[in-house]
């Protein structure tokens, strides 16, 4: 027999949303366990509510970035800056958010704008860490024949920030692959994107 895990990855990869119903039965639970009357005014429409956010949240699972969508154009490099991410941390199911940064060297061929965007919520919104998120998406943007590609990521981790060591640091995390992994072409591009980002310059 299957294991649930593995067909619920099965539907996810066939396009599949969420059981809502399945969802809302299991949040019902837990608010029962964390000693909540889920009965009560303000607890009446929260599982059902929940189970209709998991599906934003995590609706990426079941995205397309669409970078296959792109156009004839000769360019040395393009730098898209500051694309908002929302994600989840899968150690603690909790938030972490911040800005990601792209710099790809095209060959011949360039990605329409909006769609590095929907590649980085494709990886975004699941439940995720920020270290493999950063690497999936310059792996993918290289599988599409880039002659190399930058992604930098910073985030803000409440796992660490409402609970254990209640720290407020940023996490910065990088992935350069082909010519950006030449120090001095990778160094001129990061000063690009660090001019209002001082704190980049030392990668």
């Amino acid at each position: 027999m299957e294991s649930y895990s593995k067909i619920l990855l099965q539907e996810r990869e066939k396009g599949r949303t969420i059981n809502k119903k399945r969802v809302e039965k299991i949040l019902r639970k837990l608010l029962i366990e964390l000693g909540e009357n889920p009965d009560r005014e303000g607890l009446i429409g929260t599982p059902r509510r929940m189970a209709e956010a998991f599906e934003e949240i995590f609706a990426g699972y079941t995205m397309s970035s669409g970078l296959d969508v792109s156009f004839s154009e000769e360019t040395d490099a393009i730098i898209a800056k500051d694309i908002q991410f929302y994600s989840m941390c899968e150690h603690h199911m909790l938030p972490f958010y911040g800005k990601v940064h792209i710099a790809y060297l095209p060959e011949g061929k360039v990605f329409g704008i909006s769609k590095l965007t929907r590649l980085v919520e494709k990886y975004s919104r699941r439940m995720q860490i920020q270290e493999r998120l950063t690497k999936q998406i310059a792996d993918e943007i290289t599988k599409m024949g880039v002659r190399g590609v930058v992604v930098i990521a910073e985030g803000e981790h409440l796992c660490m920030k409402m609970r254990g060591v209640r720290n407020h640091s940023l996490v910065v995390t990088m992935a350069h692959r082909g010519l950006m992994e030449q120090k001095e072409l990778r160094e001129n591009i990061l000063t690009l994107i660090s001019n209002s980002k001082p704190g980049l310059r030392s990668f």
